[in-house]
């Protein structure tokens, strides 16, 4: 099985939104900007259904866990 692709579907937040602000590398704004182009998206819309998609696909681990994976990778 690949890896996880994002699909681009219909807007799952509604309401109210904020803006923030958040610094990305050259490089990574002109693959979102290429991105916005080929899909007739918005900069915006990429990055909020790319960040939804990262929630959605993510795994929290506790400090502890993070700790000891470090210390195998260490030995």
């Amino acid at each position: 099985m690949g890896d996880p692709k994002l699909k681009i579907a219909p807007k799952r937040y509604g309401g109210e939104s904020m803006v923030i602000s958040m610094r990305l590398s050259r490089e990574m704004l002109q693959e979102i900007d290429g991105a916005a182009r080929a899909t007739g998206r918005t900069r915006n819309e990429i990055m909020s259904m790319a960040l939804e998609f990262a929630l959605d696909h993510m795994e929290v681990s506790s400090g502890a866990e993070q700790g000891a994976e470090n210390q195998q990778e260490k030995e």
